[in-house]
């Protein structure tokens, strides 16, 4: 009976194992999990489900298919050549993205030919050896990729090099004396590589541009610009094209537009704010109705396209928002005077004009050009103020918009839209940039006020264009979407809430899913696990991007969605300005294929913008933190990885490291699943959002890294002892390279 019972279950995992197979070679290009796969055979056990996955992992080991990432797969499209994009590491770990199937395999050094990072290349893939890393050698250089690289300068007496900062070049840069443009020793500097011989080395550069000496906060934040190829200076030639634009608000321009210079009308933005791109108008109506105004700045009626000052804007794409300034997109007489939205001073708008009632019914709503005149301008202090006492300037238009704004907020997250609220780390910074003191912005009812304003106005945008009457074909526009998250991940989330008492929905429609995970976060509001599973959740959702596609937006639960709002700072919503100009006129789609490049061009330099803010950040973190060596303070777990435990501390939100090394109570494997380490001996675990104390080990400004230990519940420093150290060391060192080589036999 057992024989026969074990015969069946032989035969059963066959037959599965040639449906995943089938379903296998029927994918092509396509990406999977172990879960689509069982759901596509119909695979319902858990039994099932471990023996597919286990199956796919077994397929990668063997090369029949690639893990593109932790647990998903796609099948390999390639010969022995292929093109891609070459990544440079200064681990001396490179490897080339593949075009055909965004397969990564390595590149030895010896192999690189001295490939860029960013380089395209082809490449000569060696033959497959079953459960061994896929290799490739680079037989060409088909388009080099113009970068730059910043370090510090050494000057010697007949040459100089540059000590680079960068993470994908390993080596010094040599540079003749020629080429240094006056550089010194303690210098930073911008160096491009002219040459790299085949035989040598390092390779030789020249210096694009003097920072200023390391250590300086304008050498440091220029630098950190620097580093992500973003703009650190404004063209003088671009200013002097902007400085001869004037306001030319004439009788001919106002007879074209709405005249709203009657209306009451007033901006709400930060208190050190300069630039104002919107607006908003209130008056009640005859019927008790009211009438409300969304006001933008009409930056395309200054900026033309295709102009100088056009080209510079789309270069950069978005303003960059470092710690202690604004690196504008616009030269600042269009952004701060011409188009800025101040107060007392007539100004052309783009507008979106709501008829509401008191239930936050919209009843009507026009897009229009229109000429407005601001009241007043609040800090979101003061228009927060007037919401809590009552008093103040414009109060019955600020109380009723706040009502409004509520009931909004109340039916987006009704509708699924996803309840995020995160506190943003700011500074008290002095006038040579040193920080003094860490704050928090937090977001109360005058922010949010704003907010949903603008969510009303650039969703009533995109469904005007995205949504046409009738039987009206949609033209080409730009989208701002939100993608679904990653399946996998949302499963993983909704497994571990499970194990606290969180029902998470893993599948449904997305406002299902959504209205599940705003009700989890609501209810592990102040509890231990807060900070783990709210991490997890904002980890689980994918990045919102501009596309001409529009697959709507995940995370705002809407169906249409677009940057309509902030022309001055992002240039999307400039193009946007320029479609519905366009399409308002009864004109022609554009071009798709052009839109969609411009669309991804704003992705890329929205997320170099993003990237750099968080690398300003960090740098001034680290610099505050220098201060605090040896001081102790509470914080969580906001990283758990191979190599250590990133803690952000409460008190500020500055984030360190806790290297594995000094994990002194046992020797602990990192378990990728469920975000935790786990001690071998103890099975003691450090997990995602666990509550911590430390001290502050070390603070790097130049890596811009802080390094702290753990302390246990008397305050002491959770290390090794030296011998303990030097003996674990060998060992933990050899069994981490041991399980890091069977990890990556399993992902390969």
């Amino acid at each position: 009976m057992a024989q026969s019972a074990k015969a069946a279950s032989s035969k059963s995992n066959i037959a599965l194992a040639k449906k995943v197979m089938d379903f296998v070679m029927q994918q092509k290009n396509n990406t999977y999990n172990y879960k689509q796969v069982a759901h596509a055979i119909g695979a319902k056990t858990a039994v099932q489900q471990r023996n597919i996955a286990l199956q796919l992992v077994e397929m990668a080991f063997n090369g029949e298919i690639i893990e593109v990432s932790p647990g998903k797969y796609k099948s390999p499209q390639r010969g022995n050549e292929a093109i891609g994009v070459f990544v440079r590491r200064s681990n001396g770990k490179n490897s080339v993205i593949t075009d055909s199937d965004g397969e990564t395999i390595f590149v030895a050094e010896r192999n690189s030919m001295h490939a860029l990072n960013g380089d395209r290349v082809k490449v000569n893939i060696a033959a497959h050896r079953r459960g061994a890393e896929p290799e490739a050698e680079v037989i060409e250089i088909i388009e080099k990729k113009e970068q730059t690289f910043i370090g510090t300068l050494k000057v010697d007496k007949h040459f100089g090099y540059l000590l680079t900062d960068s993470k994908y070049l390993a080596t010094d840069i040599f540079i003749p004396k020629a080429k240094l443009k006056s550089g010194k020793t303690g210098d930073k500097a911008v160096v491009r590589i002219t040459e790299w011989k085949d035989d040598f080395k390092n390779p030789s550069g020249e210096v694009v541009d003097i920072l200023g000496k390391a250590g300086e906060n304008n050498t440091e934040i220029h630098a950190i610009l620097a580093e992500f190829g973003l703009p650190y200076k404004y063209p003088s030639t671009v200013e002097k094209a902007a400085d001869k634009i004037g306001a030319g608000i004439t009788e001919e321009v106002v007879a074209q537009r709405i005249d709203m210079r009657d209306v009451l009308t007033f901006t709400i933005d930060p208190a050190d704010a300069k630039d104002f791109d919107d607006a908003l108008s209130f008056r009640r109506l005859s019927n008790g109705h009211y009438e409300i105004g969304v006001h933008i700045a009409d930056v395309t009626h200054y900026v033309h396209p295709d102009t100088i000052i056009d080209r510079e804007a789309q270069k950069r794409a978005t303003s960059v928002y470092l710690v202690d300034r604004v690196v504008p997109m616009l030269p600042e007489h269009l952004c701060n005077g011409i188009c800025s939205l101040r107060p007392n001073e007539d100004k052309l708008a783009f507008s979106v004009i709501f008829h509401m009632d008191d239930d936050g019914k919209v009843l009507t709503s026009k897009i229009a050009r229109t000429v407005i005149r601001s009241d007043r301008r609040f800090s979101y202090e003061e228009a927060q103020n007037v919401i809590e006492t009552g008093l103040g300037d414009c109060v019955e238009a600020i109380k009723k918009l706040d009502e409004l704004a509520k009931i909004l907020r109340r039916q987006r997250y009704e509708n699924g839209s996803v309840e995020f609220d995160r506190a943003e780390v700011k500074f008290h910074i002095d006038e040579a940039g040193k920080p003094l003191g860490v704050f928090f912005k937090v977001s109360k009812d005058a922010n949010k006020l704003i907010e949903e304003f603008m969510l009303l106005a650039n969703r009533t945008v995109a469904t005007f264009v995205g949504k046409p009457q009738g039987k009206k074909k949609a033209k080409a526009f730009v989208y701002r979407v939100h993608d679904v998250p990653d399946p996998s991940r949302l499963a993983d989330l909704a497994a571990i809430a499970r194990t606290f008492g969180y029902k998470i929905k893993a599948s449904g429609t997305p406002k299902e899913i959504n209205r599940s995970i705003n009700r989890m976060l609501a209810e592990v509001k102040g509890r231990g696990e807060e900070n783990y599973l709210s991490t997890l959740a904002i980890r689980s959702m994918a990045k919102a991007i501009y596309t001409t596609d529009n697959i709507g937006h995940y995370g705002l639960g809407f169906e249409y969605y677009t940057h309509f709002t902030s022309p001055i700072r992002r240039y999307p919503d400039m193009m946007v300005h320029r479609l519905l100009d366009r399409y308002l006129a009864g004109g022609r789609s554009v071009n798709l294929q052009k839109l969609e490049d411009q669309c991804k061009h704003s992705s890329e330099m929205e997320q170099l913008a993003a990237t750099a803010e968080r690398s300003s950040i960090k740098y001034k973190q680290v610099e505050y933190m220098q201060e605090h060596i040896g001081d102790k303070f509470s914080g969580i777990i906001s990283g758990v990885t191979e190599w250590g435990l990133y803690v952000e501390l409460n008190d500020n939100l500055c984030e360190g490291l806790v290297p594995m090394r000094d994990l002194a109570d046992d020797y602990y494997d990192f378990d990728e699943k469920n975000h935790c380490l786990v001690g071998r001996r103890h099975n003691h675990r450090y997990r995602l959002g666990d509550n911590v104390d430390i001290r502050v080990a070390r603070a790097d400004l130049e890596k811009k890294q802080l390094d702290f230990v753990l302390l246990d519940d008397n305050g002491n420093a959770l290390r090794k002892s030296d011998k303990e150290d030097d003996m674990g060391s060998k060992v933990s060192v050899a069994e981490a390279l041991t399980q890091h080589g069977k990890k990556k036999r399993r992902r390969k």
